[in-house]
């Protein structure tokens, strides 16, 4: 999720082209191939800061993430390193804590032997939170569903592109030694075969027949729909074929995202104490001359592919409602099991909510996101349906996050 422009001329990619390129795509990556920070400010815990870890949710779902994680670890190889603060644990010593906490849950123990169980087996971190004060703002997210077409009409007339077959991706560390830390750029190759960064959102709508060179994978009804699907990742596409279709992230053109709501709060649209997705949703349907700037205010763009199942985390397995995290995967050990302490918004009937639950459990650190940065910040997943939608587009709430990893 990347920025601004920058020029590189491709005869002899000349390192100091590279410099430059590198200050202008502040964040013009990949995000699939950002490194793992070796240093992490994970607190290790003694016993006696460790908190309750009461998880009073069905046990089912917990059963199901896990599983998922231990997916994941069984495609890696057992050797690599994960970082908890100044400790290093391999994902052979991650699968071991994450199947023997399974067999412990199976057992459907009581709450004063969870306790004890983690206590007596777990090593707990804490993240230090936003500014050291050890919180965490916990935002949702969850899996739109989009009425959709397989092929476009005048009803059916957003698409949702495939991956570009003239997106670059420059691997930096094949040119120095000095940029093995950096992550690849996107871009593409312009008319006098200067690499510079991909097509903006707003250059891409602009493109005739921009579906030559990126197929459509579905063709949907909102331009609002397609925009909100994007900063989800995933979702279904309820076709008037009949079915529906799965699409999941797949590639991005490499700007930087920046949030529409921002700027609806800088403008005065849309009071600071009000904004949601909801409020944001309705201000853009309300809106619909002034929405395309909007729109355009972010200039990231996401590209989209078909999945047999789903919804997926970055790590390639399903993500399960209430038990799967996203967090940032530079900073924390992806596939982990960790517990949450925050507030989850209750609905109301006028579709606002100022009534929040006291919620802590059981997670896994399965998922990614453009907006989730640092060690402050962490994206709660709620599932599908009605409920699922109207909380994360609510969530917006402090908390506390722990990681565990068998002594």
């Amino acid at each position: 999720m990347k920025n601004k422009f920058c020029n590189l001329y491709s005869n002899g990619f000349q390192l100091f082209f590279l410099s430059v390129m590198i200050l202008f795509f502040t964040g013009c990556m990949e995000e699939k191939e950002k490194p793992v920070t070796k240093v992490v400010s994970l607190k290790k815990l003694t016993r006696s800061q460790y908190p309750d870890f009461s998880d009073k949710l069905d046990k089912a779902g917990l059963i199901d993430a896990i599983e998922q994680s231990l997916i994941y670890f069984s495609r890696i190889p057992g050797t690599k390193k994960f970082y908890f603060g100044k400790d290093i644990f391999t994902g052979a010593h991650i699968k071991k804590s994450l199947t023997k906490f399974l067999s412990f849950i199976k057992k459907e123990p009581s709450q004063k032997e969870l306790n004890n169980f983690v206590r007596d087996n777990y090593a707990v971190y804490k993240s230090p939170g936003r500014d050291d004060k050890e919180k965490v703002l916990f935002t949702g997210y969850y899996e739109p569903s989009l009425a959709g077409s397989l092929t476009r009409d005048a009803q059916y007339r957003y698409p949702l592109y495939s991956e570009p077959d003239d997106l670059l991706t420059i691997n930096l560390k094949l040119f120095s030694d000095r940029y093995r830390e950096e992550p690849k750029l996107l871009a593409r190759v312009d008319k006098n075969n200067n690499i510079v960064p991909y097509y903006s959102r707003q250059e891409i709508n602009a493109i005739e027949n921009f579906e030559e060179r990126a197929q459509p994978v579905a063709w949907v009804k909102s331009r609002t729909d397609r925009f909100f699907l994007e900063i989800q990742g995933s979702g279904k596409v309820l076709l008037k074929q009949g079915d529906f279709l799965r699409v999941h992230y797949h590639r991005k053109n490499g700007r930087k995202y920046r949030s529409i709501g921002k700027v609806l709060i800088d403008k005065k649209e849309i009071a600071r104490e009000d904004i949601s997705m909801q409020s944001i949703r309705a201000w853009l349907e309300n809106n619909p001359l002034k929405a395309e700037e909007v729109f355009n205010y972010n200039p990231s763009f996401v590209f989209f592919k078909k999945e047999e199942k789903g919804p997926l985390g970055c790590l390639g397995v399903k993500v399960t409602p209430m038990r799967s995290i996203a967090t940032d995967r530079s900073l924390f050990p992806k596939g982990s099991l960790c517990f949450i302490e925050t507030f989850i918004p209750l609905k109301n009937k006028t579709k606002k909510t100022d009534t929040w639950k006291k919620y802590s459990g059981f997670v896994l650190n399965q998922d990614a996101g453009g907006a989730i940065k640092g060690p402050g910040r962490t994206d709660f997943f709620y599932g599908n349906g009605g409920y699922a939608e109207f909380a994360a587009g609510h969530m917006n709430h402090p908390g506390n996050l722990y990681f565990l990893v068998l002594k």
